[in-house]
């Protein structure tokens, strides 16, 4: 099954990634297998995941999250629903 997980680095940053196995990729980060950004920042916990039907779909949420900001993400590890929806309402200038 396709997840979409979010790791908390020991500097506080957050890494997002997509995977078949999120057992086996927890594994891999662990032991300094994983993404050369993890590596340098052990050890790491996994504070979020969301499952998927398919691995695409995993993969477009990955890329989604990994443009917000440290407190969006924050905010959708804690499950603040409405403020992550707050925080996704454009602002458009009247001129």
């Amino acid at each position: 099954m396709p997840f979409m997980y979010i790791l908390k680095c020991n500097d506080g940053n957050y890494y997002t990634g997509s995977t078949y196995n999120l057992e086996k990729r927890l594994l891999e980060h662990a032991n300094g297998q994983g993404a050369n950004y993890t590596i340098k920042r052990l050890p790491v916990e996994l504070v979020y995941f969301e499952k998927y039907d398919r691995i695409d779909d995993a993969f477009n949420r990955e890329k989604q999250i990994q443009k917000w900001s440290h407190t969006k993400k924050e905010n959708l590890i804690n499950g603040n629903i409405d403020v992550l929806k707050e925080e996704s309402k454009k602002v458009f200038n009247k001129k």
